[in-house]
């Protein structure tokens, strides 16, 4: 496992000692020329700097111990998960996005773990709860150790974590966010009409097959009285997985037309927007390609909630 703790540095002090397991880092002072979907890590790392990074491997963080209430950051994020490209690309919106207005990014903390992977954690079917409750148990873990070195919020920029987010959030005190909340919250303050007279308001959930990404939404969106459509086992076979496969060993042109049919076809079932509930559809449609408009990116959701729930805390006396 691997720590990163990223924090605003102390004025007073142009440099950093890195005598101490838990280091305070610079925050970012220059503001991007332009923000797009499209993330690179020489952009990212260029957004950031100066920074210094400390990184903890588990037994550095075992030996911390708790982290010292006096040097707790006011709106600090802790971010958690297994993918670092779905990480990396939350903590680019993170700050782009937090930064518009000329303030800095918030001060965040990241736990990484990559040898924690989608197959450890159960699914409807699982026969293995022995070894589920250990993987999910190790999140807890990491959420905690998040929550005592000072994050005001944990946020999971990962969708099928959000699939097991009561059993990861157990005990927490601090909020957890939960990536189908953020969605939601949006889509009830748009106050959207139905597409199709005499019908409810439509949701379509687009993924590539996985039933936990589908339930990261589904009850929520149910229980606000939205009406949730996602792709039919021919659709699947069809047109998103293919367009997930051609993207993946580089057919551009292939993936992009079988991506706009997977999402014509929901559009045409009188849907009035899509989520795209899966980082295998990130990248394949240009940003300004009309179809985009009809969607929701969840991680857009999930990183203005969270800047929202920093910022409360920074004002916090």
């Amino acid at each position: 496992m691997v720590q990163i703790a990223l924090q605003r540095a102390a004025s007073t002090s142009p440099r950093f000692s890195l005598s101490s397991p838990f280091d305070c880092v610079g925050g970012a002072s220059r503001r991007l020329a332009s923000c797009r979907s499209q993330y690179s890590c020489s952009a990212y790392s260029e957004r950031l700097s100066p920074t210094v990074l400390k990184i903890l491997d588990a037994s550095s963080a075992s030996r911390m111990g708790r982290y010292s209430a006096t040097t707790h950051l006011p709106g600090t994020i802790g971010v958690m998960g297994t993918s670092a490209a779905s990480s990396l690309r939350f903590l680019q919106k993170l700050v782009c996005w937090s930064t518009r207005d000329g303030e800095e990014t918030p001060p965040f903390l990241m736990s990484h773990d990559p040898l924690i992977k989608k197959g450890h954690l159960p699914s409807q079917n699982s026969q293995l709860p022995s070894d589920c409750n250990t993987t999910l148990g190790k999140f807890r873990q990491r959420r905690l150790f998040l929550e005592q070195s000072g994050a005001c919020c944990t946020v999971m920029p990962c969708n099928f974590l959000h699939a097991h987010h009561d059993e990861i959030s157990q005990g927490c005190s601090v909020p957890c966010l939960h990536i189908g909340d953020c969605v939601v919250k949006e889509l009830k303050a748009a106050n959207l009409k139905p597409v199709e007279y005499g019908s409810n308001v439509r949701v379509g959930i687009l993924t590539a097959g996985s039933t936990l990404d589908v339930k990261c939404y589904l009850d929520k969106l149910e229980n606000q009285g939205f009406e949730v459509l996602h792709p039919d086992k021919a659709s699947l076979e069809h047109t998103v997985l293919p367009a997930i496969s051609a993207f993946r060993r580089g057919d551009m042109e292939g993936a992009r037309n079988l991506l706009r049919i997977s999402l014509q076809i929901m559009l045409v079932r009188a849907v009035n927007t899509i989520i795209l509930a899966s980082d295998d559809f990130v990248g394949i449609l240009p940003d300004d390609d009309p179809l985009l408009k009809k969607c929701i990116d969840p991680m857009d959701a999930l990183v203005r909630e969270t800047i929202m729930c920093a910022r409360t805390d920074n004002l916090r006396p």
